[in-house]
């Protein structure tokens, strides 16, 4: 399969190494930045469908190239799948994954249901045809922040059947088993019957 030039809807750093780690030989992935675009794109969906979908739809009109955007967040079944679309920035502008955890933590004290789960959806455009993609990942939040690696809420998320958070895990291991994972071999999947 020849490589699809695509760009990724998203300034993240994190996440646009995460992405072309999972994504292989299959992309060469360009920046927002690659392409002359600076701007901070708006996310005014109240889901994770809408917002990925604004984010793509916001880099093709604009720039007529092939695009892969995605929205995600994680969802604590105790606080009614709170953080969810507002994960980044539930403690406010502008985003601090430190003040995220600690509301989060604090909101949880004393509850015993720990049942959460990330859970992304990915848009992507090619050949001005639009695909939407879902994965999730369950597990619990713990008590207290462990692990260095990976961003935002790993510190406090245990995936079910395991005991480390993700961010205690090697970047592989989390790259095989995460929301992001799931829907991008979905998406990978698709790729490989339009062959």
């Amino acid at each position: 399969m020849e490589k699809i030039e695509i760009c990724l809807a998203s300034n993240n750093a994190h996440k646009i190494v995460e992405l072309q780690k999972m994504l292989g030989d299959t992309f060469l992935i360009i920046t927002m930045k690659d392409i002359g675009c600076e701007d901070d794109i708006e996310e005014y969906g109240t889901t994770f469908e809408e917002n990925s979908r604004i984010k793509a739809d916001y880099i093709h009109n604009l720039y007529g190239v092939n695009v892969i955007a995605d929205d995600s967040g994680l969802e604590v079944e105790a606080l009614d799948n709170r953080p969810g679309v507002y994960s980044a920035r539930y403690a406010g502008e502008p985003t601090n994954h430190q003040a995220n955890i600690e509301k989060l933590l604090l909101e949880l004290d004393g509850i015993e249901n720990r049942e959460a789960r990330f859970r992304t959806v990915i848009t992507l455009i090619l050949d001005d045809k639009h695909y939407a993609f879902e994965g999730h990942v369950s597990g619990k939040i713990t008590k207290e922040l462990r692990g260095d690696e990976g961003f935002g809420y790993d510190p406090v998320f245990v995936p079910d059947g395991f005991e480390k958070t993700f961010a205690e895990m090697p970047a592989d291991l989390k790259n095989q088993m995460s929301h992001r994972a799931n829907a991008i071999n979905r998406l990978l999947e698709h790729l490989k019957t339009k062959k």
